[in-house]
């Protein structure tokens, strides 16, 4: 099963501190609006979203679609492909966005075992 890129989004409680602090680590600004309240910043191919005021725990995120470099492989596994099999392996979707469209961009959340959420997000 391939979920594509791999990243954590962090819910912060000042963005601007957060982004001084991780660009201490070395990350960069990527993508995003600050003025939104959300930054998209990378480090190598390491990946973090900051996201002020938009959810209330930090979430594991995965993007089909994308590489882990971000760029755009031609063959990808669906988000509706994994939800299929996610609910066919028994595993508990609290939210879905996949039949709004019959392709291209929706989302699922699922939590893990330690009640972690777990968002499978498809921009393509």
């Amino acid at each position: 099963m391939n979920l594509g890129a791999f990243s954590v989004s962090l819910a912060v409680k000042d963005l601007a501190a957060s982004r001084r602090f991780y660009e201490t680590l070395g990350f960069t600004v990527f993508g995003g609006e600050a003025d939104q309240g959300w930054l998209i910043l990378r480090n190598g191919d390491t990946t973090i979203g900051l996201f002020q005021g938009m959810f209330d725990r930090n979430i594991l995120t995965f993007n089909p679609g994308f590489a882990q470099d971000m760029s755009f492989p031609e063959a990808f596994t669906d988000v509706r492909e994994l939800e299929t099999a996610l609910r066919k392996a028994g595993v508990d979707i609290q939210e879905s966005t996949t039949a709004k469209s019959p392709s291209g961009p929706a989302h699922i959340v699922l939590t893990d075992p330690d009640g972690n959420p777990v968002l499978i997000d498809q921009h393509r």
